[in-house]
């Protein structure tokens, strides 16, 4: 790791740190905080992810929604006007719009052939977006003269490295670039995250087995067709699944490349300050238990 103490971090004049976590537990709102002293530089891959690697993918399937409508049809076939994303920081929306959901093409479903290549494609994109971290320390130093650097990572980080592999070639670039810190939520929070995500499902992207397991299982236990699945029911039935699946995997990763901060101890962070001493103490907690 970057750095093996909490005095090296502490000390350290050039602070780099990694957040990783399910969505919902904190990591854009601590990068935020950050970002807003003026110090920190806020690398966001989702909206890299939104604008360098699927940009096109998003602008694409919105343009051919609108060729289905005769009078945008005949604007767009003239260069009258065209389809942008307008993707920020605070609205990913594009992103997870594009993903979609699977299921009955009435209620907005893809079929499952058409997920799962959109699945593939999110996924290259991430690996991409996470390996551009180095490129982004460098050019927010060289380039705006920030001395602190916080990578705010996507919930699905964890469905394409192998934690246990010492040379997993993601893992070991990211740790040999940042400190990577584990937002560990409680099982409230949990609860908490099911509760929000029941009243407002939206799309994630999974590890291919994971995903094509669950589908299975659902067709199964629903005993219905891929063209009968209501999409929002599908991601609602998954999203339970998809934390317990994942929390192993973001463990795992925390103990072998990182450090683990308590959801309820990131949700103190006021300013940077609060920030160096919470990265500090779960530095300090895994020195004592090496």
């Amino acid at each position: 790791m970057l750095y093996q103490t909490a005095r090296a971090w502490i000390d350290a004049p050039q602070k780099r740190v990694l957040l990783f976590a399910m969505s919902g537990l904190g990591k854009t709102h601590t990068s935020n905080l950050l970002r807003d002293t003026g110090e920190w530089f806020h690398y966001s891959i989702d909206y890299r992810i939104g604008t360098r690697y699927m940009g096109e993918f998003i602008v694409d399937n919105a343009t051919a929604q609108a060729m289905k409508v005769p009078f945008l049809r005949d604007l767009l076939m003239s260069d009258s006007i065209y389809i942008g994303s307008n993707i920020s920081f605070d609205n990913l929306a594009p992103v997870s719009t594009y993903l979609g959901k699977p299921g009955d093409p009435a209620k907005g479903g893809l079929p499952m052939a058409e997920y799962q290549r959109r699945q593939e494609q999110f996924r290259r994109a991430e690996l991409d977006a996470l390996r551009d971290t180095p490129y982004f320390i460098d050019r927010a130093q060289t380039l705006y003269g920030y001395p602190h650097f916080v990578c705010d990572t996507g919930g699905s980080i964890c469905e394409w490295v192998d934690p246990e592999d010492p040379n997993d070639p993601t893992l070991k670039l990211l740790s040999d670039s940042c400190l990577m810190v584990w937002i560990e939520g409680s099982d409230g929070h949990t609860a908490d995250l099911v509760r929000r995500f029941d009243k407002a499902p939206k799309p994630m992207s999974y590890d291919p087995r994971f995903l094509t397991s669950c589908w299975r299982e659902y067709l199964k236990e629903n005993n219905v067709e891929e063209d009968d699945v209501d999409p929002d029911e599908f991601i609602r039935w998954t999203y339970a699944r998809a934390l317990a699946h994942r929390q192993p995997r973001y463990a795992a990763m925390a103990a072998n490349w990182g450090v683990t901060v308590p959801a309820s101890d990131m949700a103190q962070v006021r300013d940077q300050h609060d920030f160096t001493a919470v990265i500090a103490k779960a530095l300090e907690v895994r020195r004592q238990g090496a």
